[in-house]
């Protein structure tokens, strides 16, 4: 048992962390009582609240999924992900607050062209612009299990902020001559390491003396089951 934690609270931290991976979304509080045979809202919110006085949770109080274990609970309990911003189309398609911007999703992108040259661009959907901070500017549908580890599968839509500036342990989608890729960025000097998150996987090391790397924006969330649009 993890000091601190009773066996319920982490039985209960544990349970959020495992919807989040398989689902896509946290757990309601209904949900919880249902699933670990806690009598009452009352007594799972019980436990919520001590989770969130240990550090362990955040939540808002005023959303049924919101839900997150924190930066603390995924490293002491292997609870790695690689977002808190790890939501479901049915969660999106349920948001009600602010209004919906339209924003491209990105499939395979053709060697040597701009990330939304409108032949890459598989369709267009609404999302509440408050899921994702900073903003999302466009959709990539994910190719491969390099970052499996995280929690970015294959046919996941990796939800991206345009910029050029990042930093070491962000997650990137880099293009590497003619070459797209999404990997956790980290530098030292002239040398940028690419990094997966599935160990099946080899680093990409690259200097930048010699070699170009251009970064079309970092990772700021999923959109899980992104298969079919």
């Amino acid at each position: 048992m993890a000091i601190g934690l009773t066996e319920r609270q982490l039985e209960v931290l544990r349970f959020i962390a495992s919807e989040i991976e398989e689902r896509g979304y946290p757990p309601t509080i209904r949900e919880i009582g249902e699933a670990l045979e806690i009598a009452s809202t009352n007594g799972v919110n019980d436990h919520l609240k001590a989770l969130e006085k240990k550090g362990y949770l955040q939540r808002d109080a005023a959303k049924s999924r919101a839900l997150i274990p924190t930066a603390q609970a995924r490293q002491e309990f292997g609870l790695g992900h690689f977002h808190e911003n790890v939501v479901s189309l049915a969660a999106r398609r349920e948001a009600r607050s602010g209004r919906l911007v339209e924003i491209p999703i990105v499939g395979r992108v053709a060697a040597g062209q701009p990330i939304l040259a409108e032949q890459h661009i598989q369709g267009r959907y609404q999302i509440d612009p408050a899921l994702f901070k900073p903003r999302a500017d466009y959709l990539l549908k994910v190719r491969g299990m390099s970052m499996r580890d995280i929690g970015i599968l294959d046919g996941d839509l990796l939800a991206v902020h345009r910029t050029p500036d990042v930093r070491s342990g962000q997650i990137v989608v880099a293009r590497i001559g003619n070459d797209v890729t999404v990997k956790r960025f980290k530098r030292q000097g002239n040398q940028v390491q690419l990094l997966p998150e599935n160990p099946d996987f080899e680093p990409i090391v690259i200097d930048l003396k010699h070699e170009f790397l251009a970064i079309e924006g970092i990772g700021v969330g999923i959109i899980r089951n992104g298969k079919g649009l």
